[in-house]
């Protein structure tokens, strides 16, 4: 939102170079759209300028500085052996902090998605269900298609479809053995996932990313932790070399691709982040807001969104676990937790983030 607040300081306040009027109408298009809003809005407005080759400068501009500092601060984290060491207490406490982070994002994301009672409902059993272990593929459609079947006012075929998700959750469940605790070991960077994986898993994140970057945390999570790239611990260090960085959050994929390829998985999955957010400005530029004006779309897409907020609120349970289990004493990180999501709530100020990670580090650093 910081990144967005400059675009329209500079474009409309300070250069009148579009009116205010329709810049909140393109920012609410965009907030529809799946992938990260701020580099969508960026681009769409370079190829306002200058046609494609302008909206892909402006979409590269936007992206690559924090590319290469995540690129640059992935090969530090893997050269460097923290482990036992005063910065890996100091990656503990932050690890602490991540978490508070991502409760917080879970509750202001859902502040805004979860406007009625049928959307708290998706959200809570999508949730329970994605921590049971059903699969997003699942949830999300059916979500969408609920919400739009109750919007249409045809409660029947909603709870057909719900039936039809549930029948299809239980027949993989039961088929499908679970992973016992433990089952991932750590990576130490430079892994040799395939490219084409490491690509279709970006680009999964990108088609899947509502209302901002923290949404696209579970799904790159299940292919990261869930596929053994790397621990749910080098994952919330990814999180958080993120949110220090001046870079969309969404950057985080960078270093989960360099854990599961090396620098070449970096760029690779990185392109698969970003490419549904230059491909829905450049091929659907004249189409975007007539398209989006039909409410049945809509409602899918509250209802996918809903389901969404639920994942988040499952992985950030399940991080959570995984990080008691790391950090001891336990009352000493849940101590680094609570500080951060007080401070987080209090203090709203852009540099919070910033200031959470930094004074968690220093407080795992001392106490850890």
């Amino acid at each position: 939102m910081a990144q967005i607040a400059m675009v329209r300081r500079e474009l409309v306040e300070e250069d009148r170079w579009i009116s205010s009027a329709h810049f909140n109408r393109l920012l609410a298009v965009m907030q529809v759209l799946p992938g990260p809003e701020a580099h969508e809005l960026c681009v769409h407005l370079g190829m306002r300028a200058k046609g494609r080759v302008g909206g892909i400068l402006a979409g590269l501009g936007f992206m690559l500085p924090g590319f290469l500092l995540m690129l640059a601060l992935s090969w530090a984290y893997f050269a460097l052996d923290i482990d036992g060491t005063a910065l890996g207490a100091v990656f503990l406490g932050v690890q602490a902090a991540v978490i508070a982070l991502i409760v917080r994002a879970v509750h202001r994301i859902g502040a805004h998605v979860l406007r009625d009672a049928a959307l708290w409902i998706i959200a809570i059993v999508c949730g329970l269900a994605a921590y049971l272990g059903t699969p997003f593929w699942i949830t999300l459609p059916a979500a969408g298609l609920v919400y739009a079947l109750l919007k249409l006012r045809r409660p029947v075929a909603a709870a057909l479809v719900a039936i039809v998700a549930l029948a299809g959750a239980l027949i993989l469940m039961l088929g499908t053995p679970a992973a016992g605790p433990g089952a991932v070991e750590a990576i130490a960077g430079d892994g040799d996932v395939a490219l084409l994986v490491l690509f279709a898993s970006g680009l999964k994140a990108g088609l899947l990313t509502f209302g901002g970057a923290y949404t696209a945390i579970p799904f790159i999570r299940n292919d990261a932790v869930g596929r053994g790239w790397m621990t749910d611990g080098q994952f919330l260090d990814g999180l958080a070399l993120s949110g220090v960085l001046p870079a969309p959050l969404i950057i985080f994929a960078t270093f989960v691709g360099y854990v599961g390829g090396g620098p070449i998985g970096a760029v690779v999955m990185t392109a698969g982040v970003f490419l549904p957010a230059f491909g829905f400005s450049l091929v659907l530029y004249d189409r975007l807001e007539a398209v989006l004006e039909d409410r049945r779309l809509h409602a899918l897409l509250e209802g996918v969104a809903a389901a969404v907020v639920g994942l988040i609120a499952a992985t950030t349970v399940d991080l959570a676990l995984a990080t008691s289990e790391r950090i001891s004493p336990l009352v000493i990180g849940l101590g680094i937790f609570a500080a951060s999501l007080a401070v987080l709530y209090v203090w709203t100020s852009r540099l919070n983030i910033v200031a959470v990670i930094a004074a968690a580090g220093v407080a795992g650093a001392i106490l850890l």
